[in-house]
């Protein structure tokens, strides 16, 4: 087991350390033995990705978390060849352009001591409007007055470990010109505020811990100096009555309905789900899509796509609870008359234009590039994109008071 995570760029103090979600995306491309392999174990120190003269070595990305000083954390992604001529070497390339959208910083590694191939002027034109810095490996195989080719930003040597902290300097620098310091809760919340958060674990809640959305916010409100207080539905009203000056209320987007009815009009209240959308940079797009739900006609059919994969439980909330809510809101009840699909992790279908409305999670697996990808994605396929949160807000009719927190957001 401990190899197996190795291999997939997991330890174990990765797995308590900044989310996934939170770590800027740094994708590696290349044609088959560019060195991509060694320049990742360069990169991180560490023997992440095997690395051999065999091409196609690299048949599936593999990814290795790390701290990128002085920008933050980082995730570094190697994916397969370019040039995979392979038996499975077009499905291998495919999946390696996906990582394209998904990428916050794209590190394009070519043969020092080679001219450029018309594969790899034509890739230099798919990302150029992505941010890139364009690596010259295998630099100590050529003379110094031969390293001027100007399309390469910087040469480097994996192998002999040459220029990788200037190259490292470079890529903490490009990431950090557009980093913006953005907190979940933003002007929601001041030193001081107590902030209560309704957090039900049901059937589908996690065992022995909160889900990372629950966890995140609770670290933002200590690191802020702010108060959590949290709960459970049926302890709304005794908490209430201990505390007579809540802030703000948050709860899962799954019990808004009954939050609502107990929560004083006078408390602001949102979800978690609606206040990432926010911080995701998603929220305008998600709060006009909820409006297509009524719409909804015979035969249409639903994506519900997430973020992450995990095990789903008698009463999931993307597989049943939400598409529940649907047919009772749309008076479709008859289980064929609306006809729901799932997308889960990191895949997202290629062909939106079947779909009359995608309702997305919370996305707090993804970044802010992944998330918006996605919703340029539906954008392109003029196909209305909402999330969880603010879809069960608008068909329970609460929708207005839970933007209401965010006003000026959207």
């Amino acid at each position: 087991m401990k190899l197996k995570l190795q291999m997939q760029g997991i330890s174990g103090s990765d797995m308590n350390s900044t989310p996934m979600g939170e770590r800027a995306t740094i994708c590696l491309f290349g044609r088959c033995n560019v060195g991509k392999s060694s320049l990742i174990n360069a990169i991180t120190s560490q023997d992440i990705a095997i690395v051999s003269d065999i091409s196609g070595t690299t048949t599936d990305p593999v990814k290795k978390s790390m701290e990128l000083l002085p920008f933050g954390p980082v995730v570094l992604v190697d994916t397969p060849g370019l040039d995979d001529k392979s038996s499975l070497g077009n499905l291998r390339v495919e999946k390696s352009l996906e990582y394209i959208d998904r990428a916050d910083l794209i590190l394009f590694v070519v043969d020092a001591g080679s001219k450029f191939s018309d594969d790899e002027l034509e890739f230099l034109e798919k990302i150029k409007e992505k941010r890139c810095l364009v690596v010259g490996n295998k630099c100590d195989s050529i003379a110094d007055e031969e390293r001027k080719d100007e399309k390469i930003d910087i040469y480097v040597s994996a192998l002999n470990n040459i220029n990788i902290d200037k190259l490292k300097d470079m890529m903490s620098k490009v990431l950090g010109k557009e980093k913006k310091e953005k907190t979940i809760l933003g002007d929601m919340m001041k030193e001081g505020d107590i902030i209560m958060l309704v957090t039900p674990i049901d059937s589908s809640a996690p065992k022995g811990r909160l889900i990372l959305p629950q966890q995140q916010v609770i670290r933002e409100i200590l690191d802020r100096h702010g108060i959590a207080v949290v709960v459970q539905v049926n302890e709304i009203e005794a908490t209430l009555k201990k505390f007579n000056d809540i802030a703000l209320v948050v709860c899962d987007s799954q019990v808004f309905k009954e939050v609502d009815e107990l929560i004083p009009q006078n408390i602001p209240l949102t979800s978690f789900s609606i206040i990432f959308a926010n911080y995701k940079g998603a929220l305008y797009n998600l709060y006009n899509a909820a409006r297509v739900i009524d719409t909804l006609k015979k035969g249409d059919k639903i994506l519900i796509s997430e973020g992450c994969t995990h095990h789903r439980q008698c009463e999931d909330i993307g597989s049943v609870k939400i598409p529940r809510l649907v047919r009772k809101f749309t008076g479709l009840q008859d289980e064929d008359a609306l006809k729901f699909e799932l997308s889960s992790g990191v895949e997202f279908p290629k062909d939106l234009s079947v779909y009359k409305i995608i309702i997305h999670c919370g996305a707090c697996m993804l970044n802010e590039n992944q998330m918006k990808s996605r919703m340029k994605y539906a954008n392109e396929a003029t196909i209305p994109m909402t999330n969880y949160g603010i879809s069960i807000a608008y068909m329970n009719g609460i929708l207005e008071r839970a933007m209401k927190p965010l006003e000026g957001k959207f």
